[in-house]
């Protein structure tokens, strides 16, 4: 039996990354979570129920995590050139150092789990809710792969301009646990006194599951429309290995800078470290051309370069050009841990890659807008748009609050690989959230126009070279989500995980003694 459950843990942490992407599925994404309920539920009343109950956690950590980034080895072994076995070890490694706050979460439910059906939920959904908000926050935080982008298009995407993707996936564990609860076997004595409760539990069972394939309804819109711009997006293709080759540069130079000055539109962008070169070692006259056009034109630009000096250090940023000139300068601020800072004690691994790696200087956290025809445009790079807690600090003054928000990547690194619609789903929840269009210029892809909420109204096929040309039309307006995260970060969900945690314990001490037998159906099924 502690076998089988080790494989449904195992196989239920799968199913958890598939229903991420390439197509978010929020109902598998719940079936995985009652899955690992059941487990739980089975392994409570065996011998060592929490030190059962934590490698089951653990075993579902590790195959949701390392099903969901297993890209990172592609990152490290090709471009990297680490031993392919030593990269497969890196992600694992990093999978099971972040799996323990799931085995942590899995414990502390069999340890205070009551047989209560509303306590035990509640509590499920706080520990859920603490173990994905760590997730995010411990070590500079790497929430990819939150639980809640299974939801983006599903009817829990209502809840996102409120809760956010967090309160979205402790929603999403509630539903879970409340099917898990309803499939048990075993509960109270007088649960098993008639077969009408059964019938009861059923039903509940069943109908939030019928709801979790409805598709989402219409959102509760805070914002207005505050005029719209023309925008084209570059996608240069650029593969990771040849972006710094001496005989390949050149060429990827001239096509972006060939696609920034015929550009027609009212802002071109340009993505992350599309020049990959400091201003002074371009070529001649390329960074003066581009000046001189949009001062001429009227138009805007961004375009993702490094900027700063061995003196003042260095930054993953992105330049404005318009009329006043190269006047704009976003600098990123939330840095990818290896690629861009180094933690303490892991230049050794750093120093085995043969990749332009290094130690940025953070870029402020609640950076201006770029003001062009009427509109604020708030740009992010890479994986910052992952924090909606940090694209929300911009809004804490309405009056200065984005228009709408861009983000400049490069996911070249991962090749075409399921970490480009992962990214997708990120910064749709990102717009669902704000209630804000983003526009994304790739390297690779997905290269898109992004409403407010959250539908994908232009895209470019990717992996292939090419310019994206759309409408978009800005907002104006402040959801709840913006308006408490603008303030208090993610205090108030911290608050709320306490709160059903504590809730369902102190419901527990005071009700009925725990049941017997609490085990689930689903996984007597497949044992």
């Amino acid at each position: 039996m502690p076998l089988v459950l080790s494989g449904v843990a195992l196989a239920a942490g799968g199913l958890h990354a598939a229903a991420l992407a390439p197509v978010p599925r929020g109902l598998l994404q719940v079936v995985a979570l009652l899955l690992l309920v059941g487990v739980l539920d089975r392994a409570a009343v065996q011998p060592r129920p929490q030190r059962r109950a934590a490698l089951l956690g653990w075993l579902f950590g590790v195959a949701w995590l390392a099903g969901t980034f297993w890209w990172l080895f592609i990152s490290m072994h090709r471009y990297g050139h680490l031993p392919a076995w030593l990269a497969a070890l890196a992600v694992l490694a990093l999978a099971g150092a972040l799996a323990v706050i799931v085995a942590l979460a899995a414990l502390l439910f069999v340890r205070w789990r009551t047989g209560r059906l509303a306590a035990d939920v509640a509590l499920w959904s706080g520990l859920w809710l603490g173990s994905e908000l760590l997730r995010g926050q411990i070590l500079t935080g790497f929430p990819w792969g939150a639980s809640g982008y299974a939801h983006v298009d599903g009817p829990l995407a209502w809840f996102a301009p409120w809760v956010g993707v967090y309160g979205i996936g402790a929603l999403a564990a509630a539903v879970a646990a409340l099917g898990a609860r309803c499939l048990s076997r075993g509960g109270t004595a007088q649960a098993r006194a008639s077969a009408r409760p059964g019938r009861t539990r059923a039903t509940v069972m069943v109908l939030p599951g019928l709801a979790l394939m409805l598709p989402a309804p219409p959102a509760m819109d805070f914002t207005t429309p505050a005029g719209s711009i023309s925008v084209s997006l570059l996608q240069g293709n650029v593969a990771q290995d040849e972006k710094f080759d001496p005989q390949r540069l050149p060429q990827a130079l001239s096509w972006h800078a060939q696609a920034l000055l015929s550009s027609r539109t009212d802002l071109v962008v340009a993505p992350e470290t599309a020049l990959p070169l400091l201003p002074e070692q371009l070529p001649a006259r390329l960074w003066g051309d581009l000046e001189q056009h949009f001062a001429a034109s009227g138009r805007h630009a961004l375009v993702g370069v490094p900027l700063g000096s061995g003196e003042t250090g260095y930054t993953n940023s992105a330049v404005g050009f318009g009329p006043g000139g190269a006047g704009y300068r976003y600098d990123k601020h939330h840095l990818v841990p290896f690629g861009e800072f180094i933690p303490w004690g892991f230049r050794w691994f750093v120093d085995l890659m043969r990749m332009p790696l290094g130690d940025f200087s953070r870029g402020p956290l609640a950076a201006p807008s770029l003001e062009m025809a009427g509109q604020r445009v708030a740009p992010n790079i890479c994986f910052e748009d992952l924090f909606g807690e940090e694209l929300a600090a911009r809004f804490r003054d309405e009056r200065l609050a984005p228009t709408l928000m861009v983000n400049l990547s490069n996911i070249g690194w991962f090749g075409p690989t399921v970490a480009v619609d992962q990214h997708l789903q990120i910064s749709r929840l990102r717009a669902l959230e704000l209630q804000r269009p983003m526009l994304r210029a790739t390297n690779t892809g997905a290269t898109v126009i992004i409403d407010h909420l959250g539908r994908v109204t232009a895209r470019l096929p990717s992996h292939r070279a090419g310019v994206l040309v759309g409408q978009v039309e800005a907002r104006t307006g402040v959801t709840p989500f913006a308006r408490w995260a603008s303030r208090a970060g993610l205090l108030p969900l911290w608050g709320l995980a306490v709160l059903l945690v504590g809730g369902a314990v102190l419901a527990g001490r005071r009700g009925r003694p725990r049941p017997q037998n609490h085990g689930s159906a689903a996984v007597d099924a497949m044992s």
